[in-house]
């Protein structure tokens, strides 16, 4: 017996949409107006609005052959949250636009749909509109996330001080262990498509790259702890080249320390089975959305009892440059993609 299959085309744009988007319910009290009119209307109440914004396309950030529909429908949610996070702000709304192939069903998109919502529900947000359009080539998925922040305790990138201390949150490198499993599995399938997936119950890294997580849980614990961090960022590129965006931002050198850096012994694993370095996958990875972020050594206290949170090193002065100090207690700069030994 076949799965049901309908054709997008049978319902029109504004069918398609009144389909999906059938059983929204709002959730936050700023939205006066969702999905349905010409525009949301949002009102936030004497809050500052945050916004950002990302576009996912197939083949370039997601394979489908690999990544179920709902995960993909949650990620897309969730990498934009992040951002929104990583101003110390709290998301409330969301807009998804979607360009479709015909290759896809609407069974198709209910299932990515599917993710979106829980998403959305997850973190209390409201999706309050979106357009959908024909792709020549391929899914492409585009979401605005909103947020608000009471006035002016956004924290930027380009704010930390000399002698901050270096945070991050979670554990690093995973994502992209998980994304190595897959592409080693797809390689194989497509040579040989009788061999059924190994994924070796490599369920943490597999995990974190196909349903990642945005930390919520630590902004909230930075308004219960009074800690306004002094500059922010999320881990979505490697935490090497996060840190130089603080870094350069901030006019600013700095110290990371390489047996702090949390990697989670899954994770360690997995890298060895690979033959890389873990530490370098932590650099270099990308896809964590950890927060990373700076707060003052008068913050010390408030912070270091809290098993989510790792400090990894402090800010320097520009003049020594930015570094990483290996478990061997060697000292190599700190680079885009890993480190350089100092010549």
């Amino acid at each position: 017996m076949s799965e049901q299959r309908t054709e997008i085309a049978d319902l029109g744009e504004f069918g398609l949409i009144d389909h999906l988007t059938k059983n929204i319910e709002l959730q936050n009290a700023s939205t006066l107006v969702g999905v349905g009119d010409d525009a949301a209307v949002i009102d936030h109440f004497g809050k500052q609005t945050v916004i950002t914004t990302d576009l996912l396309l197939e083949g370039i950030h997601f394979d489908l052959m690999y990544t179920p529909l709902k995960h993909l429908g949650y990620k897309s949610v969730i990498v934009n949250l992040s951002d929104v996070y990583a101003m110390n702000a709290t998301p409330t709304q969301i807009t998804l636009s979607i360009g479709v192939s015909n290759r896809m069903s609407l069974e198709a998109l209910e299932e990515f749909y599917e993710g979106v919502y829980v998403a959305c529900n997850k973190y209390g947000v409201d999706l309050v509109g979106g357009d959908t359009t024909t792709s020549q080539k391929g899914f492409v998925i585009s979401v605005t996330a909103i947020g608000e922040v009471t006035p002016d305790t956004f924290v930027k990138r380009s704010t930390a001080k000399k002698g901050d201390l270096i945070c991050v949150s979670g554990d690093l490198g995973a994502a992209y262990l998980g994304l190595l499993f897959l592409e080693r599995e797809k390689k194989i399938f497509l040579e040989t498509p009788s061999v059924q997936p190994d994924l070796e119950q490599q369920t943490h890294v597999i995990g974190r790259l196909l349903k990642p997580e945005a930390r919520k849980d630590i902004v909230e614990f930075f308004a219960e702890k009074q800690v306004v961090p002094t500059s922010m960022i999320d881990v979505s590129d490697g935490l090497s080249s996060e840190v130089l965006h603080i870094c350069k931002q901030s006019n600013l050198g700095c110290v990371l320390y390489e047996e702090k850096i949390p990697i989670a012994e899954d994770s360690r694993l997995a890298a060895f089975k690979f033959e890389l370095d873990p530490t370098l996958c932590a650099l270099s990875g990308g896809e964590d959305y950890e927060l990373l972020f700076t707060v003052a050594q008068d913050d010390y206290d408030k912070i270091k009892d809290n098993d989510q949170i790792s400090i990894i090193g402090y800010m320097a002065d520009i003049e020594e440059s930015c570094h990483i100090i290996t478990k061997g207690g060697a000292k190599h700069k700190l680079v885009a993609q890993g480190w350089n030994p100092i010549q």
